[in-house]
């Protein structure tokens, strides 16, 4: 069977965030999830302000998230960017699920089968205007927000944040 080389890219795009994620549902050293997490007023688009990069990510801009309810009460996700050196847009699928309880922003997500990483929000605006997102330790990092410009105030406060937990803010990809 051949595949298309459209579908070859998504599948390859896949396995990557799967390899990245696989298995890995902790929390880096000092990384606590928030509480009061309203998962309604979390779904939607997110746009990927900065990120600490990695092979399932490179070269990849204007990255956005979109979170919407599954029927079985998961929470969909689409992650989507396009290749800067190609134009082409990537898509990858999957679906996340609170590790405890819907009230603690400490998810599992999956893009494939029984795999799943870390998705810790560990801070959040009242406003659910901007996110700080760890992996399951300190070589995944994301900001997120609801529009593609933020305030210099919270690129400091992320990037202090994230310092002062042992992330490597130096190595920061920035894409807005």
């Amino acid at each position: 069977m051949m595949l298309s080389t459209t579908t070859f890219k998504y599948l390859s795009f896949s396995l990557l965030i799967l390899t990245a994620l696989s298995a890995c549902t902790g929390m880096p050293d000092g990384v606590e999830p928030v509480t009061g997490f309203d998962k309604s007023r979390y779904l939607g688009t997110w746009h990927e302000i900065a990120r600490l990069d990695h092979s399932f990510e490179r070269d990849l801009v204007d990255v956005t998230a979109e979170y919407s309810l599954r029927d079985d009460g998961a929470v969909r996700v689409i992650n989507s960017g396009t290749d800067s050196t190609t134009g082409e847009r990537k898509v990858a699928e999957g679906h996340a699920k609170f590790v405890g309880d819907d009230g603690t922003a400490h998810l599992k997500v999956s893009f494939f089968g029984p795999f799943y990483g870390s998705y810790i929000v560990f801070e959040l605006d009242p406003d659910y205007r901007y996110a700080f997102v760890a992996g399951y330790n300190t070589n995944y990092l994301w900001l997120l927000a609801r529009e593609t410009n933020i305030s210099e105030d919270i690129r400091k406060r992320f990037t202090d944040r994230a310092g002062d937990l042992g992330f490597a803010v130096d190595d920061l990809v920035w894409l807005h």
